[in-house]
């Protein structure tokens, strides 16, 4: 059965490749239904194959398609690598995305781009899959800039508005930094072992000298924080939910932002010899990440941009695994949050397909009773992210925190700080979307409907919205003509989403609640997904030594965390008994001006110390090139003059020539 293993890649590519030539004349909901049913089918495929690796002795399974590059002693296959932990990779990435692909059939009808959305959807799973499959490093850049190309095609998909293309280019760019670091660890990996397969060099990294393993783990960890948007280059993903709601739920949940994390995990070994500075550089950047993220993600008011920073703040929790050496707790969050984040990114979707595009939670309100469905599968999403028990996201983030009590325990308060604010943050999400009064109508008495005028100035509004979130003063955007309300139709009234949209809201929904039996902390028979993965990180990975009333404590603890987090943002968002706008400051509002900063640097000294690198560049470089070229241009010319084919030029030349060697010789003689 794991024979079918490169089936896994390629259904997701020929449903690509129908699309491309066919997927126009298919028109909608075909092409959509032949990509979802081409995702579907891999991930049938990839359970097969799983089952079929369960029953291998060792649990690897090595399957070479062709030889790509043969260069020498450079060669590089076409391979697919299965183990513990790309198995549980590809599950939870096909899986999620075929739901992500039936949702995207509801969301996007009528999109007069429809096959084409679906022709990115499926090379992104493709190039997602190449990542996480690929035998050999080499292999797994090709996927790591397939996701990062149709990232850029997916964000910018609405690329008349401004503020989407904006997005798209700046997801673009700054992973190229971080690729940057990828390449040269790939470089520096051959030069080493003399190979990029990871059954090669992986083996042997434990004779590596630390000076190489060091540089090695740190250009690597320099493309991780590009795809998983970690400090100081995460300013790229909260803009990517510019996008369709579909692709956010995508690249934040399922895919992209955790190649980043997969990729440190690949190569424990390497980490495991390098330096002791460099986990810790590792679990402090995933830990600053996160609580900068969370701090930010209580002041924003669009409903999918504090999703937006709020997957940031996950993918700062497993950077700390990580970097703690708990690898398997990073895997293990990054799975349930898979889960949670899809469901919750899905829901908002379905919340703004309900409000007729509009995504400011202050117009919302009093959505549950509208839209039962979709709050009752945001209700999983919501309590596994504040972290409240049993649901899924609670096992995952306090697996971390627990290892992070023993390992670190500075790294520890700043989790469980961050962990306080995400049940704010959610919470205060909820209650603005779900609960309170109705808002809405008071902006359609005041905006009224929509009018062919008033459609046509939508783009000019959006445009004047983010220019107003740029120049935030104190305070945020509460006042009323601060809040960003598309026009609506006459008779408008919030509603449920269709069944295409709404049935994966479901299934995802109770993998959120269930999600956690995957590894239960008591008793120890349950850790299924530690044992399963402990061959990948053996002897690289450090062992929980906590007394069991200490774990119990710990999960105790962070449970009050959670609550108190959570009846907090009632008392702010939902019974008003505190001033919300004192949670709201201008610096988390623009996000510590780190973004805006950033901006400005670029514009600025950036773009001056750039075009003075050029300007070096063609002066003092391409000058000293072109002035040697030059030199022996003029020299080859002057010596031309001496070579002008006449026979008694030359014979004069050879007599003079021959007078001053004899006078030469005569003069040495009489001396």
């Amino acid at each position: 059965m794991v024979e079918l293993l490169w089936l896994v890649p390629a259904l997701p590519l020929a449903g690509f490749v129908i699309l491309v030539l066919a997927g126009r004349r298919m028109g909608e909901p075909a092409a959509g239904w032949i990509a979802t049913l081409m995702v579907t089918a891999s991930f049938v495929v990839s359970c097969v194959a799983f089952v079929g690796l369960v029953g291998l002795e060792d649990h690897v399974f090595v399957q070479t398609l062709f030889t790509w590059i043969p260069a020498g002693d450079f060669l590089v296959d076409i391979g697919l690598y299965l183990d513990p932990l790309s198995g549980v990779m590809i599950l939870f990435i096909t899986g999620i995305s075929a739901l992500i692909h039936l949702y995207s059939i509801g969301y996007m009808h009528g999109d007069a781009n429809f096959s084409k959305f679906f022709i990115y959807l499926n090379l992104f799973v493709f190039s997602m899959l190449v990542l996480v499959l690929g035998d050999n490093l080499l292999l797994t850049f090709l996927g790591w800039e397939g996701v990062g190309a149709c990232s850029y095609f997916l964000i910018s998909f609405w690329f008349t508005k401004p503020a989407n293309a904006s997005a798209g280019k700046k997801a673009f760019v700054t992973n190229r930094i971080g690729d940057w670091g990828f390449l040269v660890g790939i470089f520096m990996v051959f030069f080493t072992f003399g190979s990029l397969n990871y059954s090669d060099f992986l083996p042997e990294a434990g004779g590596l000298a630390q000076t190489t393993a060091t540089f090695i783990a740190v250009m690597l960890f320099i493309g991780a924080i590009g795809k998983s948007a970690q400090l100081p280059l995460s300013v790229w993903l909260p803009d990517a939910m510019a996008g369709p709601t579909p692709v956010s739920a995508l690249i934040h949940a399922a895919t992209m932002v955790t190649a980043g994390v997969y990729l440190l995990s690949r190569i424990n070994p390497i980490i495991a010899v390098s330096a002791d500075w460099v986990p810790m550089l590792i679990a402090w950047t995933g830990a600053i990440t996160a609580l900068l993220a969370a701090t930010v993600a209580v002041a924003q008011n669009d409903i999918k941009k504090v999703l937006a920073y709020s997957t940031v703040e996950m993918l700062g929790f497993m950077f700390m695994g990580v970097g703690i050496g708990a690898y398997w707790t990073a895997i293990f969050l990054m799975v349930v949050h898979a889960f949670f984040k899809a469901l919750l990114f899905l829901c908002a979707g379905s919340v703004i397909h309900g409000m007729h595009e509009n995504q400011d939670m202050r117009v919302m309100g009093g959505l549950r009773v509208l839209m039962p469905v979709t709050f009752l599968a945001y209700l999983a999403g919501w309590f596994s992210l504040a972290g409240i028990p049993p649901f899924s996201g609670f096992f995952g983030k306090d697996e971390v925190l627990t290892y992070a009590f023993q390992e670190n325990k500075a790294l520890w308060v700043v989790g469980v700080i961050a962990a306080f604010l995400t049940a704010v943050y959610i919470g205060r999400q909820a209650f603005m979307v779900f609960f309170g009064e109705e808002r809405w109508p008071q902006y359609i008495a005041r905006l009224g409907t929509a009018t062919p005028a008033m459609v046509e100035a939508t783009a000019a509004a959006d445009e004047a919205a983010i220019a107003a979130e740029e120049a935030a003063d104190e305070g945020g955007f509460d006042e009323v003509d601060d809040v960003e309300f598309h026009p609506v139709p006459e008779g408008f009234r919030p509603h449920e989403s269709p069944w295409l949209m709404t049935l994966p809201l479901v299934v995802l929904a109770v993998l959120s609640v269930v999600g956690g039996l995957l590894n239960l902390p008591f008793p120890k028979s349950m850790h299924y997904l530690e044992k399963w993965l402990e061959p990948v990180f053996e002897g690289s990975a450090v062992k929980l030594e906590l007394s069991s009333g200490t774990i119990v404590g710990l999960l105790v603890f962070s449970t009050v965390v959670a609550l108190i987090g959570t009846a907090f943002a009632a008392a702010v968002w939902l019974r008003g008994r505190i001033d919300a706008r004192r949670f709201q400051p201008a610096l988390f509002v623009n996000a510590w001006y780190y973004d805006s900063a950033l901006s400005r640097f670029v514009a600025g000294p950036g773009t001056d110390a750039f075009e003075s690198t050029a300007s070096f560049d063609r002066t003092v470089i391409d000058g000293a090139v072109n002035g040697v070229g030059g030199v022996a241009t003029r020299a080859g010319q002057a010596l031309r003059q001496t070579q002008s084919g006449y026979v008694r030029r030359y014979a004069l030349g050879i007599g003079i020539g021959s007078l001053l060697i004899l006078a030469f010789m005569f003069t040495r003689v009489v001396g």
